[in-house]
């Protein structure tokens, strides 16, 4: 069962906007993401995570990578 969650709980925290505002950009990895914040890559991904959850982002694997 997928969650759902409240999209603008979501948005609501700088972080998942400044990642949307790079995603509306460019198509990036968890990996690239990380760059631009002074974060970890796995609080990165937990945040794609909860974007995801809200239907905001979507993910999708090529090769390796995501």
């Amino acid at each position: 069962m997928k969650i759902r969650r409240d999209i603008f709980q979501a948005i609501a925290d700088p972080t998942r906007r400044a990642i949307l505002m790079l995603l509306a950009v460019n198509a990036m990895t968890p990996n690239a993401l990380a760059a631009h914040f002074n974060t970890s890559r796995q609080a990165v991904s937990k945040h794609i995570q909860i974007l995801s959850e809200c239907d905001v982002v979507s993910q999708k694997q090529q090769g390796r990578e995501i």
